[in-house]
């Protein structure tokens, strides 16, 4: 294949998160986030001690993202709703008309320019308020979500039919409470991401459900939840250990969020027997994995009505044996593998993203098999570039290109529902631990300048010729 028209209607877009893209940290009477908390701590926990307070200044600027929308020609474009912006302190208990008011404004513009939104509910930013009662280690979070989700509803329902609940439960429940690379910071290790993905999946569950039985026949939309994942492959191809190694890896990464929404309402068996099986080691009375009841098994089982897929990269996955275990990470160590990058694969802006198109046209076809051959969105994907990058960013052209062309492969020789794409991102923006050092934007933002003008790569110009023919040509 070196050309090829995608199917009718496929969804073009680009995303972002209200984090990294709005600043106005404290305009209007929004509240503080755990973002908000953590970076104006400082310590070094970003590059150079950034915030997002400023950022791509979107909240006063978004009619010049509007414009970078018009000019990639896009359909669709996903963007987050930041949850403290809308309610001050995280409940309904005080809602901020103003924050209503900006999305709004967004939302219907972009209607009236025939953009259809995708909507995110959670993308990392905790209110404050709501993490000082716990956060997601509570079970409090669940019912507060739930509350916030159905407020969003009400609010937006009305023009929004696609809706994603939380963004990558795996790294918002990693990051935040097992390595505490994200905020809060807490480091419980071996506990601490397991008990808030748990939390996760029941808010996600309760938030399909309200809209499922409140909103959904007047309002005809429809809800998921996006999960990242690698894809995986042994490092040795003739090594049944690496290959048993790469199925773990595969469970612990992503069947831990998709087996419970997609199959059966529970955690997948690799999980739940090595998990147990280490728990007793340890001395523990009970896993270190919670346990969902029946009831909650039931709740969580079916509540996604599509699949949003998060790639960036694949892994080569070698089994560790126990000299070589690490005792404080859970993720390698419970699993008893690890994933690591061929030698040979070139590296995009940041360490970790190795570019590995063929990747995602293999991992397509894995979820048509593992997970009933759903309807897909592709919600993210992207390459990197350092900073100052190149406007003339010819290598991740080539990214997007290759990655397209297996996107096509998984249509057409796979039979994978693909139902659309959503390239990350659309403005260069903080990029979370790395502030904005790294470089993931379709337009450059120029954050030197008070204005924050946007100017297009040469990767948008690329795209957008793709997004107005739905069709890719590759020689």
């Amino acid at each position: 294949m070196d050309s090829g028209k995608f199917p009718d209607s496929f969804a073009w877009g680009a995303a972002t998160a209200a984090y990294q893209i709005e600043g106005g940290w404290d305009a209007d009477g929004k509240g503080p986030n755990v973002w908000d908390t953590f970076t104006h701590q400082g310590g070094d926990r970003v590059y150079k001690n950034q915030t997002g307070d400023v950022a791509c200044g979107s909240y006063t600027l978004w009619e010049e993202d509007l414009k970078c929308i018009k000019q990639l020609g896009l359909t669709h474009y996903r963007f987050s709703l930041s949850w403290s912006r809308l309610l001050p302190d995280g409940t309904t208990g005080f809602i901020n008309q103003k924050g209503i008011n900006y999305y709004n404004k967004l939302i219907d513009s972009l209607l009236e320019m025939s953009v259809t939104p995708l909507v995110t509910l959670y993308h990392f930013d905790l209110p404050q308020p709501v993490e000082d009662q716990g956060g997601w280690l509570s079970e409090k979070t669940v019912e507060i979500f739930e509350q916030y989700a159905e407020f969003c509803y009400a609010t937006f329902g009305d023009r929004i039919k696609h809706w994603i609940t939380i963004n990558e439960p795996y790294f918002a429940s990693r990051l935040s409470y097992e390595s505490g690379i994200f905020p809060p910071g807490k480091e419980l290790i071996g506990t601490g991401a397991y008990r808030a993905a748990h939390n996760m999946i029941k808010a996600h569950a309760k938030a399909w459900h309200i809209y499922n039985t409140s909103f959904k026949n007047k309002q005809q939309g429809r809800v998921s939840i996006a999960l990242d994942s690698d894809w995986a492959e042994p490092l040795d191809p003739n090594s049944l250990a690496d290959k048993e190694g790469t199925e773990r890896y595969m469970h612990f990464r992503l069947h831990w969020f998709a087996n419970p929404i997609f199959i059966d309402g529970d955690y997948p068996e690799i999980m739940k027997s090595i998990i147990s099986q280490k728990s007793k080691e340890e001395g523990l009375t009970c896993s270190r994995l919670p346990e969902f009841t029946e009831e909650e098994k039931a709740m969580i089982k079916g509540t996604a009505d599509f699949f949003c897929l998060n790639y960036y990269t694949t892994r080569k996955v070698k089994t560790l044996s126990s000299e070589t275990l690490p005792s404080k990470r859970y993720g390698n160590s419970d699993m008893g593998a690890e994933g690591i990058t061929e030698p040979n694969w070139p590296i995009a802006g940041v360490e970790w993203l190795a570019v590995v198109p063929w990747g995602i046209r293999k991992l397509l076809a894995y979820i048509k098999h593992c997970f009933g051959n759903p309807e897909i969105f592709i919600t993210e994907n992207g390459f990197a570039q350092t900073d100052p990058p190149a406007l003339q960013d010819v290598h991740r052209w080539g990214y997007f290109q290759e990655t397209l062309m297996e996107v096509l492969k998984a249509i057409k020789q796979d039979g994978v529902n693909v139902k659309g794409y959503f390239a990350w991102s659309l403005l260069d923006n903080f990029e979370w631990s790395f502030g904005y050092s790294v470089r993931f934007g379709l337009f450059h933002v120029d954050f030197e300048q008070a204005n924050l003008p946007r100017t297009p790569y040469y990767s948008a110009n690329e795209y957008a010729k793709v997004v107005k023919g739905n069709e890719l040509i590759y020689k």
